[in-house]
């Protein structure tokens, strides 16, 4: 597990919500005074605002301890070469790689290169054909880039990705074709905490609705029923309170306690990306956060996407786009006036926000939209149809005739995962291993794709939001087979318990994911929580399908709203030991998580 951070100070919750929502300007590693712990020289630290850049195919990275300030306190963080984030990697498609990482923390610590395709000892999973790297000790990775794009790196070593071990990876394409920008910028979001990252776990245990500070009150319930009328209003609290959930619990934590970093920086601190009017500006968005999910939009400017997750798309100009945890999006901007242009990154629940600038010149800033107002969720968000409110006595738990649960074999022809509930024809099934399950608080019953839906709290906006629907790789399926078998999987939790799993099974409980070397199988996820999961494949491609089963674009994490059912292909070609799992990292801990493990035969 990672090293324990001391506690907040007593007066910490006397900090006010303004001052965790846009942290102070200083930021970042500690001023003169606060010296830096554990090896990191200040000869590494990179000036206020810019980042460290590394470049390849030989490097040498370092983890230990550094002295930061967020919020007027400082805290001991994480760093990699004395920096947070983690210094920028610069890598060349074809690269062998020689990364050498030296830990001079005093507990084990690893890094896993998130979307890269690489062996299964490599890609830095303790207890998965890698021992995580001890105090003291330097492991090597090695291998080859056989992908270009815009990816990250973090750690995979208990919560020290919340504390500040994660980076931006970038590598550039092999023939690199004339660029189609004049300047680029990496943005790396993420959320900050000076709590103890286990204490704030133990926090989320003995009270999953501590950060929940906008439950719906009494006069709610009277506007609501002068809008919907009594009865429905009656019948909707009723559901809520049946499946003892708040409809306004859409982050587990929010900025009631995190402070919301762009590349390191408070918005208070205004991290600035230059730019000549006239330019095309290339922005690689990276969501390096630990729980948070942030909708980003540059008021005045089109966002025209060009990649997703590092795959080239085709363009779609957009006003806003929600970044998943884990997530990247490579968008141009082109910014013809001699002004600054703010990039507002808010989370999703409403309660703070990121912020950085796009200026022609350094000092320069733009005014801060008002986040939008708090959203809260319906029973038609969680896949409830016909007022059926989710208490189990109400559920169906036949088994799904066309789909394995758990991973067991099942044969199923083109279009079969999409089965009665995507045609709206008939309940939703579930697997038997929800039934009567004390972790299992909920389950949908009409579950849909929706990738057509811009997501909670931003239907309607006025913006044009982008959605998945939008997406479409710039190649066909790379495989194209059709899948010969169908494995459906149930993202599962209970709120109370703040206990998170597949199918109702703990990972500790879990048998692996079996897959044989070659093959292409089709994954269907139906998401049985309130919650908005971002599930990641290691090692492994992801191809999302449409509606109809067919490619739409390929991804190494796909976001699962609550109350819909999405599927994707996977071709089985890398031998080993994979991670599977939500990368939300409370959620991950506590029990959603899987192994695959795809091996030569059955």
């Amino acid at each position: 597990m990672s090293h324990r951070f001391p506690p907040c100070t007593p007066g910490a919750q006397a900090l006010s919500r303004r001052r965790f929502v846009q942290g102070i300007a200083l930021g970042g590693i500690a001023a003169s005074g606060l010296p830096t712990l554990a090896q990191a020289r200040a000869s590494q630290l990179p000036l206020a605002g810019q980042p460290l850049v590394l470049a390849g195919p030989e490097l040498d990275l370092s983890i230990g301890q550094s002295l930061v300030n967020y919020t007027g306190r400082a805290r001991r963080a994480i760093t990699v070469n004395g920096s947070l984030p983690a210094p920028i990697l610069r890598f060349r498609e074809g690269d062998d790689l020689t990364i050498r990482v030296h830990n001079t923390l005093d507990v084990d610590t690893s890094i896993h290169w998130h979307g890269i395709l690489l062996p299964a000892n490599m890609d830095g999973v303790p207890g998965f054909s890698f021992h995580g790297i001890h105090p003291g000790e330097t492991f090597t990775y090695r291998y080859r880039l056989l992908q270009n794009g815009t990816y990250w790196y973090h750690s995979h070593s208990g919560a020290q990705e919340q504390v500040g071990l994660y980076g931006a990876m970038i590598v550039e394409p092999r023939d690199a074709a004339p660029k189609t920008w004049d300047r680029e910028h990496v943005i790396l979001f993420s959320d900050w905490t000076d709590l103890d990252p286990h204490r704030l776990l133990a926090r989320l245990k003995k009270s999953a609705h501590y950060y929940n500070r906008r439950k719906l009150t009494v006069p709610d319930f009277f506007a609501d029923a002068r809008e919907h009328g009594w009865a429905a209003t009656l019948e909707d609290r009723k559901g809520w309170g049946r499946m003892r959930m708040s409809p306004s619990d859409l982050a587990d934590v929010n900025g009631f306690e995190y402070t919301y970093l762009a590349n390191g920086m408070t918005p208070a601190s205004n991290w600035t990306g230059l730019f000549t009017p006239g330019e095309r500006v290339l922005l690689r968005l990276i969501n390096g956060s630990a729980m948070s999910y942030f909708d980003l939009r540059i008021p005045g400017l089109k966002l025209t996407v060009i990649a997703a997750d590092g795959q080239p798309v085709e363009p779609v100009s957009v006003d806003e786009i929600r970044l998943a945890v884990a997530e990247t999006y490579d968008v141009l901007v082109e910014p013809a006036e001699d002004r600054a242009y703010t990039i507002f990154a808010q989370n999703h629940d409403r309660s703070g926000y990121a912020r950085a600038t796009l200026a022609p010149r350094a000092g320069m800033s733009a005014p801060v939209p008002e986040p939008d107002a708090p959203v809260y969720l319906t029973m038609a968000d969680m896949g409830h149809d016909h007022g059926t409110h989710g208490d189990h006595s109400q559920m169906n738990h036949a088994a799904d005739p066309h789909a394995s649960h758990g991973g067991h074999d099942a044969h199923a022809h083109h279009g079969a995962h999409a089965g009665h509930a995507m045609a709206g024809m008939a309940m939703q099934a579930h697997p038997v291993s929800e039934t009567g399950n004390p972790h299992v608080d909920m389950q949908t019953m009409t579950p849909t794709p929706r990738l057509d839906d811009p997501g909670i709290g931003l239907r309607d906006n006025g913006r044009h939001v982008l959605t998945y629907a939008q997406l479409r790789s710039t190649f066909p399926d790379p495989d194209g087979r059709e899948p010969s078998r169908t494995i459906e999987l149930h993202l599962t939790g209970h709120m109370e318990r703040f206990s998170w799993s597949f199918d109702g099974i703990k990972f500790s409980s879990a048998e692996p994911l079996r897959l044989i070397y070659g093959e292409r199988v089709r994954i269907v996820l139906v998401n049985d929580t309130m919650m908005e999961h971002p599930i990641h494949l290691h090692g492994l491609w992801s191809d999302l399908e449409d509606e109809a089963g067919q490619f739409l674009v390929r991804k190494h994490t796909i976001t699962i709203p609550p109350g819909t059912r999405r599927s994707f292909r996977v071709t089985a070609d890398a031998l080993g030991r994979w991670a599977f799992h939500c990368h939300l990292l409370y959620h991950m801990e506590t029990g959603m998580f899987r192994e695959v493990r795809v091996e030569e035969s059955a």
